[in-house]
């Protein structure tokens, strides 16, 4: 996503064109291949490209798998650091008590709105997607993998 997009709720899914559009649309159409060269022509050779082409899909997958959750690792402590500095002493004690998914979503939250949205998060253990919906100002993040 370029940095001068204006990022939102609905606007804010990020899609990598050379992994999205080139990369996965090439191992899924080379593992269909092999398998209908497995079905059309049954044999050793085919079954061991039909495996390695499902491997290739797999390796994509999980390393992309394997991104995201070290990113979603670094926005945890950042959003922890960041919620220590921001939140008045009462919901300070209780930033533990948000779970990944919520301290994820919190990070598009400017500052001065941080405060009201942890409380409602935790007053109502409110989802990912609701957190998202109640940001007013986003504040973007550009940094995603």
């Amino acid at each position: 996503m370029p940095e001068n997009t204006t990022q939102s709720y609905a606007k804010h899914a990020r899609l990598d064109p050379p992994y999205h559009f080139f990369a996965l649309p090439v191992l899924a159409i080379t593992f269909l291949l092999s398998i209908w060269n497995l079905i059309r022509s049954f044999n050793f050779l085919h079954v061991w490209m039909a495996v390695v082409a499902l491997a290739l899909v797999v390796v994509a997958f999980k390393a992309r798998i394997y991104a995201l959750k070290a990113q979603d690792r670094v926005i945890r402590l950042e959003e922890r650091l960041r919620l220590a500095a921001l939140l008045p002493e009462p919901l300070r004690g209780r930033i533990p008590q948000l779970t990944a998914s919520q301290l994820i979503a919190l990070r598009f939250a400017c500052d001065a709105e941080v405060p009201g949205l942890v409380e409602k998060t935790l007053a109502g253990n409110l989802p990912r997607a609701e957190i998202k919906k109640a940001i007013v100002t986003w504040r973007p993040d550009y940094f995603r993998v």
